[in-house]
This record gives C-alpha cells, sequence and structure tokens, in this order.
C-alpha cells in the first residue's frame, strides 16, 4: 500500500512538445518559416522558473517536429520584451534592409512598470542576430496596450497590426506602409466572453477545402475560460483592409484547460499553422517541474469546414507528427493497452455515427485511475483527477465538457498521450481538449470501451529516434 505523501514524482519532461532545458517559458511569440526553418520564438525567463525578467527565448526545427534551443534572441534591455509576432519584409518596407539582403522584422511590445509600447527589432541574417531600433513605433500612453500581431494584407497593400487593449477587452486594427508609421483602422470589442482580460490578438485567414476563404478572429482571456482560467476564444467573419466583422458568435477554441496564446505562423505555404502554450495562468506558476516549467502544445493545422449549423474552425496536428510513429498495433472493439513507459503514444479510433454509441478510453497507471475520456449522449467528456502531485493545484482537477459536433458518417477521435499532456481532437477536429496531466506514476494502461458502435482503432508508440 502507498502511503499518501511518498510517491516518487514522475519524469514529466516532454518527449514530443518543445519545452527548453530550464526555466520559465509562456507565450510562443514571432512565430515564422523562412528559408526551410521554423522559428519559435517565446516569453522565457533565463533567470528562474516562474514569470519574470521577459526575454524572447528561441528554436528553430525543419518540420515542426525536431527542435533546436538556440541563445536568447531578444534579450531585455530598458524595458522586458513582452509578447509580438515576426515577420519577412520581402519589399524591404521597412528599410532595414541593405546589400541585397532581406529583413526579418519582429514587432513587440516593451514593458515597464508605467507603459507598454510596441518596438521594432531586425535581423539581416535569417535570425541569427537581432538589432533594436531605438524608438518605439506606436506609444498610446497606456499602461496595458500590448501583443501586437502583424501580416501583409496584399489588397490592401499594406502592414496589418491587431493589438489588444486587455482592460477594455478591445482589439484594435492598425495599418501601415512600412512597419514605423502606423494608422488605426477599427476597433472589434468587446463582446464574446469578456470575465477576464483579453490578451493575444489574431486576425489571419483560411482556405477551406472548396476554396472558400474566411477570416478569423481569435483572442485570449484570464480567466474566463470555459472551465476556469485562461481560455480562446474566436469568431469566423470577413475582413476588408479596414474591419472585421464577425458572421458567427463567440466560441471556444479549445475545451480543456491548458492551451493559451496560440498564434500562427508567418509564411507558411499552403497552409495555417499554429501553436499555443500548453499551461493555465490558473496554475502555471505552481506545476510539480520544478526547474523547468511551460510547454508548448503541438502544431496543429487551422482551416475551416461547413456544418450544417454554418462554418466552423477546425484543428489537426501536423502531417509531420507521423515521422515520430514506431510499433503499431489495430484492434476492433474493445481493447485493453499496455503502453511502454518512456514514450510518447499516438491513438485513433472511428466508429459508425450512431447517437446512441458510447466510446470511453480510461488512462491507467501503477496506481490506478489518471484520466478518462468519453463520447456519449453527444457530449465529449474528460476526466483529469486529482493527484498526490497536483493536490495544492488549483483547478487543475475536474470534469471538461464540449458538444460533439453533428456529422454525419464515420465519427473519430485523435489522441496524443506525452509524459505530462493529453491531446485530444474529436469530430474532424471540430472539438479539442489540450490538457497537462501531472499523473501519480507514469500511465501503463489504456482501456478501450465501445457500447452499441463497432469501434476500429489504432495505437502507435512515438518517439523522436
Amino acid at each position: 500500500m502507498t502511503v499518501p505523501g511518498t510517491l516518487k514524482r514522475p519524469n514529466y519532461r516532454p518527449l514530443f512538445h518543445y519545452a527548453p532545458a530550464a526555466n520559465w517559458i509562456n507565450d510562443p511569440n514571432g512565430l515564422l518559416y523562412h528559408r526551410g526553418l521554423y522559428h519559435l520564438y517565446y516569453q522565457y525567463n533565463p533567470h528562474g522558473d516562474t514569470h519574470g525578467n521577459m526575454n524572447w527565448g528561441k528554436a528553430t526545427s525543419p518540420d515542426l517536429v525536431h527542435w533546436k534551443e538556440h541563445d536568447v534572441a531578444l534579450p531585455q534591455h530598458a524595458h522586458e520584451i513582452f509578447s509580438g509576432s515576426a515577420v519577412v519584409d520581402w519589399r524591404n518596407t521597412s528599410g532595414f534592409g541593405r546589400d541585397g539582403m532581406i529583413p526579418l522584422v519582429a514587432c513587440y511590445t516593451g514593458h515597464t512598470p508605467h507603459n507598454q509600447s510596441q518596438f521594432l527589432a531586425y535581423s539581416l541574417d535569417d535570425g541569427e542576430r537581432w538589432t533594436y531600433h531605438p524608438e518605439p513605433v506606436l506609444d498610446a500612453q497606456k499602461t496595458d496596450f500590448r501583443d501586437p500581431k502583424v501580416f501583409w494584407h496584399q489588397p490592401t497593400e499594406q502592414w496589418i497590426m491587431a493589438i489588444v487593449h486587455p482592460v477594455e477587452r478591445q482589439i484594435e486594427l492598425f495599418g501601415s506602409p512600412n512597419l514605423h508609421d502606423w494608422t488605426s483602422l477599427s476597433v472589434f470589442g468587446p463582446v464574446g466572453a469578456t470575465g477576464g482580460i483579453w490578451e493575444v490578438p489574431e486576425l489571419f485567414s483560411v482556405v477551406n477545402e472548396h476554396g472558400e476563404s474566411h477570416w478569423v478572429m481569435k483572442v485570449d482571456l484570464n480567466p474566463g475560460g470555459p472551465f476556469g482560467g485562461s481560455g480562446v476564444q474566436y469568431w469566423l467573419g470577413e475582413f476588408d483592409g479596414v474591419t472585421f466583422s464577425a458572421r458567427t458568435p463567440a466560441r471556444w477554441v479549445d475545451h480543456g484547460k491548458d492551451f493559451y496564446a496560440a498564434i500562427t505562423f508567418s509564411g507558411t505555404p499552403g497552409r495555417t499553422v499554429w501553436l499555443a502554450w500548453m499551461n493555465n495562468w490558473q496554475y502555471a506558476q505552481q506545476v510539480p517541474t520544478p526547474g523547468q516549467r511551460g510547454t508548448m502544445s503541438l502544431p496543429r493545422v487551422v482551416t475551416v469546414q461547413n456544418d450544417p449549423e454554418g462554418p466552423v474552425l477546425t484543428q489537426a496536428p501536423v502531417p509531420e507528427l507521423t515521422a515520430l510513429r514506431q510499433q503499431e498495433e489495430n484492434w476492433s472493439g474493445e481493447a485493453c493497452l499496455n503502453l511502454q513507459a518512456g514514450q510518447g503514444h499516438e491513438f485513433r479510433l472511428t466508429w459508425d455515427g450512431q447517437d446512441a454509441a458510447t466510446v470511453r478510453l480510461k488512462f491507467i497507471s501503477a496506481t490506478g485511475l489518471e484520466a478518462i475520456v468519453e463520447v456519449r449522449e453527444g457530449i465529449l467528456r474528460l476526466v483529469r483527477t486529482a493527484t498526490e502531485h497536483t493536490k495544492n493545484l488549483d483547478g487543475y482537477a475536474g470534469e471538461h465538457l464540449a458538444r460533439w459536433p453533428e456529422i454525419a458518417g464515420m465519427q473519430d477521435l485523435h489522441l496524443f498521450l506525452d509524459s505530462s499532456s493529453l491531446e485530444v481532437f474529436g469530430g474532424g477536429g471540430r472539438v479539442v481538449m489540450t490538457n497537462l496531466l501531472y499523473s501519480n506514476q507514469p500511465i501503463t494502461e489504456v482501456e478501450v470501451q465501445s457500447i452499441d458502435t463497432e469501434l476500429n482503432g489504432q495505437h502507435w508508440t512515438l518517439s523522436l529516434m
């Protein structure tokens, strides 16, 4: 019998999600694709494992799967380096390029206790070294005014910046011909969920499989998420170069607890890819991983599907992740899967679309049940149980619910289990739940149950080797 308080903490370091070797991270920043490399910048504290001393850390990847950590890219100086974005200035509108060199330009929030203003930094060697532009390019003389997301809008031939007024729950859109001089275009909000401050806005377009273009407005809030703490909401609509007009109500991007500050990669050809900080401000600074706190979600392809109720945002893990697959196991009906410790795991389940069907997965360690994922009576349900190592995390344990999408034909669940997380994609990516999972002991067994349907399943072990 295990005596409470004597459990040895498992190794929670992720196997196939990005996390730096040490210290604190939160929001992804400056995501871009350039010359065959994905650049991931992020909020980083090089001096500790809690929030503070914000710099931009850096990692790069050729495939969104294998990441190389680099030295700090944008260190704090006269101000902390808060969140922002980065672009490739192919036309050299900024004037930073010279001798034919194409500048990468970062637009970030410079933070002091009494002011948040927007600054530029640029690189002429593909992100190896960065030079600060000394003066702010946008200063509203406010304490809270941050998180600029910049993109090039071809129809109006200008840069567009989406930036947030957190306390007012508003996103302001600005336009610029050169990244230096910004003109206010319009203001969106307050609307939707306003129970907490707004952060990390994003405006981008996606094209669905029918060639139809949709604009997505996204913003995070804290608190006020669907199950406590932080969360992410979005609208679909139209953007004419000045104003975003919503055509759908506000919806949650993710129905789990741990998906925040998602932003898209600039410059990804032929698709839209984003990732997020996999944590929740409700307990982020107390998670049981002392020495290194903060992980990124899996990168995801974002698109829009036309459903009977209208267009909806969908997310799918990037196909590059299939390179991690090792051993494969297939089954029909119910199953009891034995998992090898020290490896990641991917599960794919499909079944005929019967409203009365129940599909359930129980994740079990040597000390008992750790989590449940279930589809029943039109609801996706995830239960995260309290553990010895999370008993002091307010809001960790609980039940997360989402309405299962009303789609005909084959139904599916797609799950990724890492050392300290569980990501669930359902209904063709229409409903997603992202959760940290600090189990008592490593999960070594998954019980798969099905009622009133014929279930088919696949399981892969995942490894970066």
